[in-house]
């Protein structure tokens, strides 16, 4: 009689870990080191845009122009005032000096003539803001008025921003604050033009989303690269080490 062999029981099988993929891609977006909104201080008509939209211009150079014409005579009818009370206040001092004059003549005189001189002030800074001139150096991103148009005070003329060095906007997870540090490199592709460039961690966010647990992280692009417009996006290419995924 056969005596039944009983089975070795079956070893447990143990399925291997999937080894983690050491490049994470995170989605980011260019944008402009520096941008604002010049807006009109006075009311007046724009006379002249220099810079089209699109074009660069550097520090210093004018942007916007405005017609003062108006306000221009009125600083020199001002600044034709001042001349005069200036003249008579002289003539009263000399007089008071002779005693030939009183007091109260001289006292009138310098009121007269530092009157004069508010106004030329206040003239000569209302013409000040004929011109609007560029804060940094960029390009004119948009136009939001045209010659000729009548601008108000407040109003919005242009948006500038200073695309000399582009920033980079990810949001990754806050696990990753453990080894990403300032100065740490990666790479990244940008949608538009096919095209992988060399970056650089900025710096990393104060603040911890508690929701998502994602922080933000600011970057910046090696080098100069004329093809890289502010707005364009794509994937930051990270090697996360295996500890810090």
């Amino acid at each position: 009689m056969a005596v039944p062999v009983s089975a070795a029981p079956a070893s447990p099988v143990t399925q291997p870990a999937a080894a983690p993929s050491p490049e994470h891609a995170i989605r980011v977006q260019l944008l402009p080191r520096r941008y604002t909104t010049l807006a009109a201080e006075i009311g007046a008509k724009v006379q002249r845009l220099p810079v089209p939209e699109g074009e660069r211009f550097r520090a210093g150079d004018v942007l916007v122009v405005f017609d003062c014409s108006i306000h221009a005579a009125q600083l020199k009818k001002a600044e034709s005032s001042h001349s005069a009370a200036s003249q008579t206040w002289e003539a009263n001092k000399r007089l008071v000096e002779l005693n030939a004059a009183g007091k109260m003549e001289l006292n009138v005189a310098k009121a007269e003539m530092d009157k004069s001189q508010a106004e030329v002030s206040a003239a000569a800074a209302f013409v000040s803001k004929c011109r609007i001139q560029a804060p940094f150096s960029g390009r004119v991103a948009e136009q939001k008025v045209r010659e000729q148009q009548y601008a108000q005070p407040g109003q919005a003329l242009l948006d500038i921003i200073d695309d000399g060095q582009l920033e980079i906007e990810l949001i990754v997870p806050s696990k990753w604050m453990a080894w990403m540090k300032t100065g740490l490199g990666f790479r990244v592709r940008i949608d538009e033009t096919g095209k992988t460039y060399p970056a650089k961690i900025k710096r990393v966010g104060a603040r911890v989303d508690p929701i998502s647990q994602s922080v933000k992280v600011l970057a910046v692009v090696d080098g100069n690269h004329p093809d890289l417009v502010a707005g364009m996006s794509g994937h930051a290419q990270f090697n996360v080490p295996a500890t810090g995924q």
